[in-house]
């Protein structure tokens, strides 16, 4: 889209009733989509922003779905910690093209500051519940263009597992078979993954499924320029054990280093095994 006369009749529904598009301009960066902020003018005359991201094909189509639901989620338990979402849906126009809507939020790209951070993250961990009580979620969601296999499953380990094997899946689909994976994969799947999760759920210890972002990296939040909050956006959520967030910034390439631990274990302590803490992050790092 590049002008007003570019939006589909489908974006324009969503719009506030008897408004005017006064101008349609590129916003943002992504590596999947088109982004755009749209202006427009109320019946009243006040002005109003809204940011778009447009995708197409199949796999767009369930991009902006899962977007959505996931925006949404995070919206309905943490409002002051991401722009509001508004609608996903198909163009009219070109019906091979998807779309995903919220409101505009101007934000820098600055680091937060990390306790502020930490806190509002905290409490959507916390303040997430499971609808079903398991792990998983109610649409498929992509981390980039990876689906993620969100079928509910009582059992971190489990869930943790047939994810694991699907993302290995697209790798050697994607980038072909590497015999080290014959020595690699069982160890992983038959040593490592149950020594690092299976104690989170053994000896009378439980892990709340709790919602996360999916892909908390420092690119997907900023800061309003209006309140100066942090906000997060772009996720990819399901209900996972709260720490399996932090595997995203195990890389040396986020921003979000060891002091953001820190500050958000002030709010939630480390789960038992303690000790294991360590590996189960670089496990999620994969």
């Amino acid at each position: 889209m590049e002008n007003s006369q570019d939006i589909d009749p489908s974006v324009l529904a969503e719009l506030p009733k008897g408004c005017r598009v006064t101008s349609v301009e590129s916003h943002g960066i992504s590596f999947w989509a088109n982004t755009n902020r749209v202006d427009v003018e109320l019946a009243d005359g006040t002005s109003l922003s809204f940011f778009i991201k447009v995708l197409t094909g199949e796999t767009g189509k369930n991009m902006v779905h899962g977007e959505y639901e996931s925006m949404k989620a995070i919206y309905a338990v943490s409002p002051d910690f991401a722009p509001k979402p508004i609608a996903c849906g198909t163009f009219i126009n070109t019906p091979d093209t998807h779309f995903f809507l919220c409101e505009y939020r101007e934000m820098t790209n600055e680091m937060p500051d990390p306790y502020r951070f930490a806190a509002r993250l905290a409490a959507l961990h916390q303040g997430s519940v499971s609808p079903t009580g398991r792990f998983g979620f109610h649409v498929t969601t992509y981390g980039g263009n990876l689906p993620r296999t969100n079928g509910w499953e009582d059992s971190w380990e489990v869930f943790f597992r047939k994810n694991m094997r699907w993302a290995l899946d697209c790798e050697i689909a994607a980038k072909g078979y590497d015999a080290e994976f014959d020595e690699l994969v069982p160890v992983l799947f038959d040593k490592v993954i149950p020594r690092l999760l299976r104690p989170l759920e053994t000896e009378g210890r439980s892990v709340k499924p709790s919602l996360v972002h999916g892909d908390l990296w420092y690119a997907n939040s900023g800061i309003d320029l209006e309140t100066n909050k942090s906000l997060v956006f772009d996720a990819c959520c399901f209900y996972a054990h709260n720490e399996y967030e932090f595997g995203q910034w195990r890389p040396v390439c986020n921003r979000f280093g060891p002091e953001y631990l820190a500050a958000y274990h002030s709010y939630v302590p480390i789960s038992a095994p303690e000790e294991d803490y360590d590996g189960r992050l670089d496990l999620y790092k994969l």
